[in-house]
């Protein structure tokens, strides 16, 4: 039984003479717009700059040109790949009552030949097809995304960062006990918090002391780790402040004094004048 959050493929009914479909190829300069347009024989095929309200009058446009060929639209489905874009246009589209999707690139399956050609244009049909098995509710032609909010997305930077930041601690580390190993030296701990000051008192395996531009290079990366290590502490108070503004300690019970025996004995029994 198919499954309502099931973004392998569509659950929709899927009407292709009432549906205007189009795909983007995005890169950093321009968009290519592969469009497939009820009542039309041609596919439009459209470069446009970085622009969504250009994206938005070319979608219009063809809207009118499906209508003056005699056809209603009362779909309209946009889709591009996940990239250094985002979801952003994802978004935006929505809020302008089009339905906008974005496809996992791993998810689309493409020729296994090892020098296959690879254009804009081809990656648009490519694009297309998959999105087309993927509308008719067709499974293994491709995957959608679950497409955040912006307060989604950013409460997962603090984790992002935090993860990037372990990896260059890790990286600077053993950078340095690499540096010092050429040197024969493997007992001396690059991370004490004076380490710094201690390079100049090194000596090598034979017996000189450590060469000036590698004191000057481990210096440099031990300013870094400092700053790194600062970070990484900052990311993780907030974290913890965060976890507390969310759950806040729970508040003392309020004390209950119990009543003099006399005063309850009153209370129980009023006397009646």
């Amino acid at each position: 039984m198919p499954q309502s959050n099931d973004l392998s493929r569509s659950l929709a009914a899927f009407d292709q003479d009432r549906t205007l479909i189009a795909v983007i190829e995005m890169s950093q300069s321009n968009w290519l717009v592969a469009g497939l347009v009820p009542g039309l024989e041609r596919r439009p095929l459209k470069k446009l700059s970085p622009d969504e309200d250009a994206l938005l009058k070319l979608v219009q446009r063809w809207r009118n040109e499906a209508a003056q060929a005699g056809r209603e639209i009362t779909r309209t489905v946009v889709a591009y790949e996940a990239g250094r874009d985002g979801f952003w246009l994802a978004r935006w589209l929505r809020r302008r009552g089009i339905e906008a999707y974005v496809i996992h690139p791993s998810s689309v399956a493409v020729s296994r030949e090892h020098r296959r050609a690879k254009t804009d244009r081809l990656d648009t049909e490519l694009l297309m097809r998959a999105f087309l098995g993927w509308l008719r509710g067709e499974k293994r032609h491709c995957s959608m995304a679950a497409i955040p909010t912006i307060e989604d997305e950013d409460a997962k930077r603090p984790s992002r960062a935090h993860e990037k930041l372990v990896g260059d601690r890790t990286r600077l580390v053993n950078r340095m006990k690499a540096m010092l190993a050429r040197f024969g030296i493997r007992t001396f701990k690059p991370t004490l918090r004076k380490a710094a000051d201690r390079l100049d008192g090194l000596r090598t395996a034979e017996g000189t002391p450590l060469p000036e531009n590698t004191r000057a290079e481990l210096r440099r990366d031990m300013m870094r780790l400092r700053m790194v290590r600062e970070q990484i502490k900052e990311i993780e108070q907030g974290r913890v402040a965060g976890l507390r503004c969310r759950n806040p300690a729970p508040s003392e019970p309020d004390v209950l004094i119990a009543p003099h025996p006399a005063q309850a004995s009153a209370a129980l029994y009023p006397t009646r004048w």
